[in-house]
C-alpha cells in the first residue's frame, strides 16, 4: 500500500472529521464491530496470595493476621493463614534464598540462616552500628527480667547503665513500659518488638535458658 492508498482523516490528507473514521460506526467513537473500546486490554486483578506477599515484602515490621485483614479484603483468618502456609510450601519447593517466618508476633519473609555469611559481607559497613558489649549485657538484663528498673540494672551489672540504656531506647529495642509505685515513680523499662524481630524470636518465651539473669521467684 502506498500513502495515496491510505484513507484521509487526521494525519493523512485531508484532516476530515473524526466521526468519518471507518473503523468506528456512526461517528460514535465505538468500533465497527460492536465491541466496547478497551475491552481487549483489560486484564485480571493481582490475586489474593501475590497480594499478601506484596505485603510481607514491603512491610517494615512483621504484620499478623488482624494487620493483613485490615489491609486486603480478606476476612476470614484462616484463609489467610493458608495463604501464608502456601507461600511458605512454595518458597521451599522452589528452594528459593527466603522464606515465610512467624517474629514478634506477626509474619515476615526473611532470607534463610543459610546465606548467613553472604548477607553479613553486604553489612560490614554497618559493623559500626552494632552494640556495644556494654548495651548487650543491659539489653540482656531487661530482657530477661522486664520490668525493671533502671537502679536494678545496675545493681546486676554494677557499673551506671544510662549510656547503653540511651543507645537501646534510640535503636528501638526498649521502651518505658510504666512507672514503679514506689517514691519517685522511677520508670520501668521492658523490651519492644523490635527486640524480638532483631533477634529472631516469636515471644521472650523463646529466650535462651540464662538462670543467672532470668527474675528470682
Amino acid at each position: 500500500m502506498t500513502a495515496t492508498d491510505l484513507p484521509a482523516g487526521p494525519g493523512n490528507g485531508d484532516r476530515g472529521d473524526p466521526g468519518e473514521n471507518p473503523e468506528t460506526a456512526g461517528g460514535t467513537g465505538e468500533p465497527a464491530d460492536g465491541r466496547a473500546s478497551g475491552d481487549d486490554a483489560v486484564t485480571p486483578g493481582p490475586s489474593a496470595a501475590g497480594v499478601v506477599e506484596a505485603l510481607l515484602l514491603a512491610a517494615a515490621e512483621p504484620l499478623s493476621v488482624d494487620r493483613l485483614r485490615s489491609l486486603t479484603s480478606i476476612d476470614d483468618g484462616s484463609e489467610l493463614r493458608a495463604i501464608i502456609e502456601g507461600l511458605r510450601i512454595e518458597y521451599e519447593r522452589t528452594g528459593r534464598a527466603f522464606q515465610v517466618e512467624e517474629v514478634g508476633g506477626g509474619f515476615r519473609i526473611l532470607t534463610r540462616p543459610e546465606y548467613a555469611p553472604w548477607i553479613a559481607n553486604l553489612r560490614r559497613r554497618e559493623t559500626e552500628a552494632r552494640l556495644s558489649p556494654a548495651a548487650m549485657e543491659t539489653l540482656a538484663i531487661i530482657a530477661y527480667r522486664q520490668p525493671i528498673l533502671r537502679a536494678d540494672v545496675e545493681k546486676v551489672r554494677g557499673v551506671d547503665a544510662g549510656g547503653a540504656l540511651r543507645t537501646l531506647l534510640d535503636r528501638g529495642l526498649v521502651k518505658v513500659v510504666g512507672r514503679a509505685e514506689e517514691p519517685g515513680a522511677p520508670m520501668l523499662y521492658g523490651t519492644t518488638r523490635r527486640f524480638l524481630e532483631v533477634f529472631g524470636l516469636r515471644s521472650l518465651k523463646d529466650l535462651p535458658k540464662a538462670e543467672s539473669l532470668n527474675r528470682p521467684e
